[in-house]
């Protein structure tokens, strides 16, 4: 292996560690807890090879977003793989989705809640969100309806399930009535 080889290798596994202790810091302290200062301190590097990967804390977000963009797609198509029947799927994808947002608060945070500096729903998306999107669409395209655009669908029913995520997590809704709201929005749309 070539010295460049190397140097690319050990740069490409700091900023791993980087984004992956951004992620274990902000899930057990919140965002506000996640600073170059304290990461720098966590990963034993100091603050200008942070800022040698990543300009700031933004961008940090922003790979973290990335990072559980693709994880939240994986987890949305094994849920829906084996799942037989246009309604129990979407009823999988919906507990998937939630169950990722309840998992990982600070993950789905870096995704929909704060500037990571990420373009969504561009010519520029970065591939791991568009990904996401699509395993969305892959089941809700299905049950759009007709004249309904299989895209504008999944967003809106992905606008639901944030809704529901996020209004659920700051303790808005009753926590026994969970059950029943997936219920409603997979049965009650009209189209299944």
């Amino acid at each position: 292996m070539s010295v460049q080889e190397r140097k690319k290798r050990e740069r490409a596994s700091r900023e791993r560690l980087i984004v992956a202790t951004a992620r274990e810091l902000a899930e057990q302290q919140g965002w506000d807890a996640v600073t170059t200062r304290r990461l720098a301190e966590r990963i034993e590097y100091s603050q200008p090879v942070l800022y040698s990967h990543f300009r700031g804390k933004r961008e940090i977000i922003g790979a973290v977003a990335l990072e559980g963009a693709s994880e939240m797609a994986a987890a949305l198509r094994a849920a829906t793989s084996g799942t037989d029947g246009r309604r129990a799927r979407v009823a999988a994808l919906a507990h998937a989705y939630l169950e990722f947002a309840e998992r990982n608060p600070a993950v789905y945070d870096a995704l929909f809640q704060l500037d990571g500096g990420l373009a969504f729903a561009r010519e520029d998306t970065p591939e791991p969100l568009k990904d996401a999107f699509a395993a969305l669409l892959e089941t809700l395209g299905e049950v759009a309806g007709e004249g309904v655009h299989p895209a504008l669908f999944t967003e809106l029913f992905w606008s639901a399930l944030h809704g529901l995520a996020t209004l659920t997590r700051a303790g808005r809704l009753l926590p026994e009535g969970a059950g029943e709201r997936l219920d409603l929005l997979v049965g009650r749309l009209g189209v299944l």
